[in-house]
């Protein structure tokens, strides 16, 4: 029965937003048709979310009568990965962006007050539509609650690879980021229709941007901390398809804040920054059809089916070609906005988004080339070498003339001031590269670049810091009252450049400076990595909730002292017949030590052995710490109360 009322919810959720829909575009000249658009926005929301509540009832009380159940759940299964199965199947992570999408609906519903009576309502109006488009793929070609006629008495649990607490949690967060570009493509369209791409617009724009990025940076992280410790091969980004597709919508985000700021702040951009809006949720539909059309290999991937992969084809087609066909129609007609000098911080910001659109761009092309090959009759790809050299010099173009931006002024900048502001983060970060470059072999010269950039990026948001407060210019009283003074969107913006430059400290020092070494051993061999000494102590069995395990103890020592003790796992799943590795990782300082135990096999004797592979991988906590800092950034900023909705409206009437 709990089945049946979750299906039914998924189609009151779909005729509630069909009337959201028709009420919403209805009610722009209508307050009370307004009014039943906005009912009907959280009424689907509520129904969708009840929908969601009674799947994950279904799991964790082992309902094998329903088809996703029994074939992603297991009775064995922890409970968190009971419930963490409700979105790790393909229908399960649709409805669960049905519910991100019809969720950040109603919250333009509740918290939308201070948006204009036509502007809210076309937007209610689109994202209706966008509800009722995947809404109705859920009900009709992906639906999570079908029956099965002879129910088994076991399921066949989910994917052992899922099963960790980092990727229990990560599907939500990078949903809510994907999914929230969509009120920003809502909020695009609805402008267009308005013919009204202002400050004001801009500034409503931006508090849903930055909230979708944000989450979507969140979302990111957490996945690339699961692969760098689950799938047991050393690395935290291996430029997969999946990850990609969600990269590219986080890029096209960065740049969409930074172009929505200069719309707010002088009127001008604002065709570009629609443009950007609606590329940004175009990439998250774009990511939904490759992890699940099967088109593209990847490990991410949540199923293989051409048929389902067509439909949300059709569907990224419909809602991209009417927005892009919208902006095509409208566009000649929005304002040109304000005039800027080529040396100003509008400048400053026009050359970050023509960077990182470029970037982006190499990413599609790197991801959709295997396709584009097979079309044309070859079997070609790229790897992590195309990135390397395409990718990587745009992001550190970025990363050079990002300091300069805060500290030009508006209109009209003075790239010397700037200059003698930053003179000092420029010699540090110089003296780093030289440093590094002294005392490390000439191949790893690029690296020395990679650290002067995240030394320049970090110096240079604390040197934008120290002119917001006059800091070795003013008394120490004055300079506290400034520091405290600083509305929180400035120190949301020091921590976001802050974090980009750990994160590229972090992962400069990580890929130029990684030891690695793999050899095959039995109890009581050694192997060296580098200054380090391993031992395999012992391999001795172990049993999980729903797994059996062989479980290594190796001891790692470094000039005769114990520097760690790691226990990596080698787990067979009976249920799946799978076996994964759970790797062993010591922390020490900013470093860790990585060991994973391999398959066992028999050496010339007879006695059995295991492939054992360990890393020393230096400063790799940045690489997660400087997201996390970006992350901060952008709630700390979102909490800024110049950044509310209300605040525009508040002007307007006051004007």
């Amino acid at each position: 029965m709990f089945a049946e009322l979750g299906a039914f919810s998924v189609m009151l959720a779909l005729v509630l937003a069909v009337l959201q829909t028709g009420f919403s575009f209805g009610g722009t000249k209508r307050q009370g048709l307004a009014g039943a658009g906005e009912g009907a926005a959280i009424g689907s929301f509520l129904a969708t979310a009840l929908s969601f509540g009674l799947l994950i009832h279904a799991f964790i009380v082992s309902d094998f009568s329903v088809a996703n159940v029994a074939n992603n759940s297991h009775t064995a299964k922890p409970l968190l990965y009971k419930i963490a199965g409700a979105w790790g199947s393909h229908e399960g992570s649709i409805l669960l962006w049905c519910l991100a999408l019809t969720g950040y609906g109603a919250a333009v519903a509740v918290f939308g007050k201070g948006l204009p009576h036509s502007l809210k309502s076309r937007v209610l109006g689109v994202q209706g539509a966008l509800g009722v488009l995947f809404l109705a793929y859920t009900v009709f070609a992906s639906s999570p609650f079908a029956r099965l006629v002879d129910a088994p008495v076991e399921g066949a649990s989910l994917n052992p690879l899922l099963q960790d607490p980092a990727l229990a949690v990560h599907p939500p967060f990078l949903y809510a980021g994907y999914v929230g570009f969509s009120v920003v493509f809502s909020f695009a369209l609805a402008g267009l229709m308005e013919g009204r791409i202002d400050a004001a617009w801009a500034r409503w724009v931006r508090p849903w941007t930055l909230a979708a990025w944000t989450l979507l940076t969140v979302g990111i992280t957490l996945g690339s901390f699961w692969a760098y410790y689950e799938l047991g091969w050393g690395g935290w980004w291996f430029w997969d398809p999946v990850e990609n597709a969600s990269f590219m919508p986080w890029l096209a985000g960065a740049a969409l804040l930074h172009s929505a700021m200069v719309t707010e702040k002088r009127g001008a951009l604002g065709g570009w920054t629609v443009f950007l809006a609606l590329l940004a949720f175009t990439f998250s539909m774009l990511g939904a059809f490759l992890v699940r059309s099967g088109v593209l290999t990847s490990v991410h991937a949540f199923a293989v089916d051409p048929r389902r992969g067509v439909l949300l084809l059709t569907i990224m087609t419909l809602a991209a070609g009417s927005g892009f066909g919208l902006f095509a129609w409208r566009a000649p007609n929005l304002a040109k906005g304000g005039v800027f000098a080529p040396i100003s911080r509008e400048s400053a910001m026009v050359l970050n988004n023509i960077l990182l659109t470029a970037a982006t761009a190499t990413v599609l092309f790197g991801t959709l080339f295997p396709l584009i090959s097979e079309a044309m009759g070859g079997t070609a790809g790229v790897g992590m070498p195309y990135f390397n050299i395409t990718f990587v010099p745009l992001m550190a173009l970025t990363a050079l003339v990002l300091p300069f931006g805060p500290l030009l002024a508006w209109k009209r900048g003075d790239v010397l001031g700037a200059l003698q502001r930053l003179w000092i983060a420029a010699v540090i970060a110089a003296v780093l590269a030289v440093a590094a470059l002294a005392l490390v072999q000439p191949r790893h010269a690029l690296a020395c670049i990679g650290l002067a950039l995240g030394g320049w990026l970090i110096l240079g948001a604390l040197a934008e810091l120290a002119e917001r407060t006059r800091a070795f210019r003013a008394p120490g009283p004055e300079v506290l009252r400034r520091l405290t003074g600083l509305p929180r969107g400035a120190w949301g913006m020091t921590l976001a450049h802050m974090g980009l430059g750990v994160f590229a400290l972090g992962a400069t020092f990580e890929t130029a400076w990684k030891l690695e070494a793999a050899e095959v051993l039995g109890q009581g061999r050694s192997l060296d990595f580098g200054a380090y000494h391993l031992t395999l102590d012992s391999v001795g069995g172990a049993e999980g909730p729903n797994y059996l395990a062989e479980r290594g103890v190796m001891t790692v020592t470094r000039g005769g002292r114990v520097v760690c003790r790691g226990e990596p796992e080698r787990r067979f799943y009976p249920t799946g017949g799978q076996t994964t590795s759970e790797v062993a990782i010591c922390a020490r300082g900013l470093d860790q030590i990585y060991l994973v135990l391999g398959e066992r096999r028999a050496d010339a004797k007879g006695e059995p052995v295991w492939l054992v592979r360990a890393y020393y991988n230096p400063w790799v906590q940045l690489i997660f710490l400087g997201p996390l800092l970006m992350a901060l950034g952008g709630l700390m900023s979102l909490s800024d109360r110049r950044l509310r909705l209300a605040v525009g409206r508040r002007r307007e009437v006051a004007a």
